[in-house]
């Protein structure tokens, strides 16, 4: 076992750090919060937050890394819950309105962080473009398995949907908000199964 430190192991100091710093980010901003606050939120010392996070910027992108597991977790729990694909779909769809719907929702932890990172060459805002690439490319897969068009515009509509969604969510009627996403996506399934639009659909991804 780790050896101990402020009242537990070396890595449930971790933890507590990891977390605390998890739930003031995504309340408060990043900028905002400063490592003060933190280490005396998660009774540990400076000394043992260094010993787990070079700095600030480490301990930002551990929890953009851990939000990035639970979403794929929520993702790979979709895609098991049905072997159809359309309702793998419906399924990541009610995923994402189930964070809208829960307690302390303020969005999505990516797009914070984009609006705080805003330079590209970022490690944090490339931590999230690399996101962000995963689930479109996801979600294209997903799609792609519905109909035997191609997928790229309805995995970016998708996606396009998804922000709008996270985005109002946290300033609406979240339940209203959910069931226009929700709505969304089965225009898009629907749309994939009308060979105009489809067609329309492939000459667009393919210009």
């Amino acid at each position: 076992m780790s050896r101990s430190t402020e009242g537990g192991t070396v890595s449930e100091a971790r933890t507590r750090l990891l977390n605390t710093a998890t739930r003031i980010f995504y309340a408060e901003g990043i900028h905002s919060v400063g490592i003060d606050r933190i280490v005396a939120e998660a009774q540990v010392t400076r000394a043992t937050l260094y010993r787990h996070f070079a700095s600030k910027e480490d301990l930002v992108l551990a929890y953009l890394a851990q939000a990035d597991q639970a979403i794929r977790g929520q993702v790979a729990a979709a895609q098991a819950s049905s072997p159809s694909a359309d309702d793998q779909v419906r399924a990541v769809a009610r995923s994402i309105t189930d964070g809208i719907r829960s307690t302390g929702f303020r969005g999505c932890a990516f797009l914070n962080a984009a609006a705080e990172y805003s330079d590209p060459a970022h490690p944090i805002h490339q931590a999230v473009l690399a996101h962000r690439q995963w689930f479109l490319d996801t979600v294209t897969g997903l799609l792609a398995q519905t109909t035997e068009t191609v997928a790229e515009a309805a995995g970016r509509h998708f996606i396009m949907l998804r922000d709008g969604a996270m985005a109002a969510g946290c300033l609406f009627d979240p339940k209203l908000i959910s069931e226009t996403f929700l709505n969304g996506v089965e225009g898009i399934l629907k749309a994939r199964t009308i060979p105009e639009l489809t067609d329309n659909a492939a000459s667009a991804a393919q210009s």
